[in-house]
């Protein structure tokens, strides 16, 4: 007696390998675009480590990107850098932001946060940090440090590109 079987079918281990952007309308390009978003936020979540740079520099940047006005924000970290809170915390114009280091540091401090990782957008497009960027920068990191809370990064976005103070060796 002969065994029925089914035609034996090979799953391919990645099932948008074979899609091409130009093949994809504009509600497919915002729903895949929903997916990654939720995808990338999932993997910020309290309690979870950051599993990479990279994967925190996507996230800020579909975070960030589409915005119209300057955002200042702060990843709050435990001492095994899970994160704690993504908080947004100054909101700008289309070229600045005031940021307030008292407001980072009691902030920090409410939180239990070990570190820190600073990120904001650049509006213009252009992900090149200011002087501004650089001088806030060194003000919060001396500001958090009197109460023993390191800065890990400092990420500047646009919707083309990321900036990171650490890689760029301005920390």
């Amino acid at each position: 007696m002969a065994s029925k079987s089914s035609p034996s079918r090979v799953i391919p281990k990645n099932r948008f390998a074979a899609i091409r952007m130009a093949s994809l309308n504009d509600p497919e390009k915002q729903s895949l675009l929903q997916l990654a978003f939720a995808i990338l936020q999932d993997l910020h979540q309290p309690g979870l480590e950051l599993p990479s740079p990279n994967h925190t520099r996507d996230y800020l940047r579909m975070l960030l990107a589409e915005r119209k006005a300057e955002v200042f924000g702060c990843l709050y970290l435990d001492n095994r850098h899970r994160v704690i809170e993504a908080a947004e915390l100054f909101q700008g114009t289309i070229d600045g932001a005031s940021v307030y280091p008292r407001v980072v540091v009691q902030q920090a401090l409410t939180l239990n946060a070990a570190a820190v990782m600073f990120f904001h957008n650049h509006p213009s497009g252009v992900a090149e940090p200011s002087h501004a960027d650089e001088a806030i920068t060194r003000r919060l990191k001396d500001a958090l440090a009197l109460v023993d809370i390191r800065v890990l990064d400092h990420f500047v976005v646009t919707v083309g590109e990321s900036v990171s103070f650490a890689e760029r060796g301005l920390l």
